[in-house]
């Protein structure tokens, strides 16, 4: 399944991120990269399930590419090849990021991930996802929010 979005991977597991054209997903993965985690794909998104995981791959004419407004398309990047994805993340307006949100789920090819709105574009949205995958992956609790459900 082809997904209009971005992904990148901390430690070999993926970040679905979600939006339309201009709300930040670019921006967001670059910034990521910035700070050690991997490319996976932008722009576009192969999707496909196996058991009961989501993976997440670039179209093989975008690997290793990634458009960075005001510079240009920049191809040649280190990738993963394909990585396993823990999360969705809605990359939406500051306004529309909830406080407190309620867990949501993103669905495709018969399987779902925990979902999370933010705004991408902010300075703290790295590390947001980064305390995200902490809490799926056991390290950290989220008390109240979109992830408290997340043992």
């Amino acid at each position: 399944m082809l997904q209009h979005g971005a992904c990148a991977a901390r430690q070999g597991i993926g970040v679905l991120l979600l939006g339309p054209p201009g709300s930040g997903k670019s921006d967001l993965l670059l910034r990521l990269m910035g700070e050690g985690w991997t490319l996976v794909a932008d722009d576009q998104v192969l999707l496909r399930a196996e058991g009961k995981v989501l993976r997440a791959r670039a179209p093989e004419a975008l690997r290793g590419m990634i458009e960075v407004r005001g510079l240009g398309l920049i191809a040649g990047l280190e990738s993963a090849p394909e990585v396993p994805l823990a999360l969705a993340v809605d990359c939406v307006p500051r306004a529309e990021v909830p406080r407190l949100p309620e867990p949501a789920r993103f669905e495709a090819l018969g399987q779902t991930l925990p979902r999370l709105a933010l705004h991408a574009v902010e300075s703290s949205a790295p590390r947001k996802l980064a305390f995200a995958l902490e809490v799926l992956a056991g390290r950290l609790a989220c008390r109240a929010g979109a992830l408290e459900a997340v043992p």
